[in-house]
């Protein structure tokens, strides 16, 4: 027999008590926008398995962030995709100063200098064998790579950014890069760490987004096993102790545990990665008719909260941010 003195559903009886009762609550605030860059002029590519989603030209792309600021998104991160005679094994374009992803990111900032700017640090956009490390003889260098990483991370904190954000998952980056980003004079230069980067499926339709998948092998030597989460725990006392302003976990929905399990044990900011097939399943889902997309959408961002994600980037950024302004 239930104790009829309580009755949680008189704290549910309206939707003024529901909302005065809430415990987690979703802001546009806590979002980070990914945008994709290509090359040319008043070019709008949509990527087939993320309906919505485009890769743009500098010019329309400045009119995207443009029209994303208005509706109160603060946080961007820019991906470049790249024809494949930009790409080489050594990554070279990525810290090449006159490329048009440097130029772009100074464009950006200079026309938006009030935004928070993100980019991402790895080889994989660049790269002709599509790893996110140097690969020599089947094998991913770690140490021979943290020198290609932080030649990146310079030349992106010279075009004004203000959050780095590497997500290749060599050991000691987040040290390395920091050394050189402080020895350079960019103490203020944020890094936020790709700190339980799985080695996910759900990176698919990103990997067609900017046509930057492995030609040869996988990425479980340096991503980590979804099987294991106390090791999200080591990364994390690594990351930290070496300089990471800012923790994060990707994918965000199918770790959800590790995400909180983050909150629970550190005393920084931790972002959540809610990446391209999480976000094209639930479009998927909706285009069928199966699933009202925009409630999902909104349930799904708001489990990431309440996991204890206090920043989310999400290719919904946009969608739920003009959904909360209403």
């Amino acid at each position: 027999m239930y104790n009829k003195s309580r009755r949680p559903r008189r704290n549910r009886k309206s939707a003024a008590i529901r909302a005065m009762v809430e415990e987690t609550t979703l802001s546009i605030n806590d979002f980070i926008y990914p945008v994709f860059l290509i090359e040319g002029s008043g070019q709008k590519e949509e990527i087939s398995s993320m309906p919505g989603i485009y890769r743009y030209s500098l010019d329309l792309l400045l009119k995207e962030i443009h029209e994303c600021v208005e509706i109160g998104i603060k946080g961007f991160c820019i991906f470049p995709s790249l024809k494949e005679d930009k790409k080489d094994k050594y990554a070279t374009e990525g810290h090449n100063k006159n490329s048009l992803y440097i130029q772009a990111l100074m464009k950006i900032k200079s026309q938006f200098p009030d935004i928070v700017l993100m980019t991402d640090i790895a080889m994989d956009p660049y790269s002709s064998d599509g790893h996110d490390g140097l690969l020599e003889n089947g094998e991913i260098l770690n140490d021979e790579t943290l020198e290609i990483l932080a030649k990146m991370a310079l030349v992106q904190a010279e075009a004004g950014v203000d959050i780095l954000g590497p997500s290749d998952m060599m050991d000691g980056r987040v040290g390395y890069i920091r050394n050189v980003l402080d020895e350079a004079g960019y103490t203020q230069v944020s890094i936020m760490s790709y700190t339980a980067k799985y080695a996910s499926a759900f990176y698919g339709p990103f990997r067609e987004a900017l046509d930057s998948a492995p030609k040869f092998g996988d990425k479980k030597t340096y991503q980590m096993n979804p099987a294991n989460a106390s090791e999200a725990l080591i990364e994390a006392d690594l990351d930290i102790e070496e300089g990471a302003d800012m923790i994060m976990v990707k994918p965000a929905l199918a770790y959800l545990d590790i995400i909180k399990s983050l909150k629970d044990n550190y005393d920084v900011p931790v972002t959540a990665y809610n990446v391209s097939g999480e976000y094209a399943m639930i479009k998927a889902a909706s285009e069928k008719g199966w699933l009202d997309g925009e409630k999902v959408m909104m349930e799904s961002l708001l489990s990431i909260k309440r996991a204890g994600a206090d920043i989310i980037i999400t290719y919904f950024a946009k969608e739920a941010a003009k959904k909360l302004s209403k």
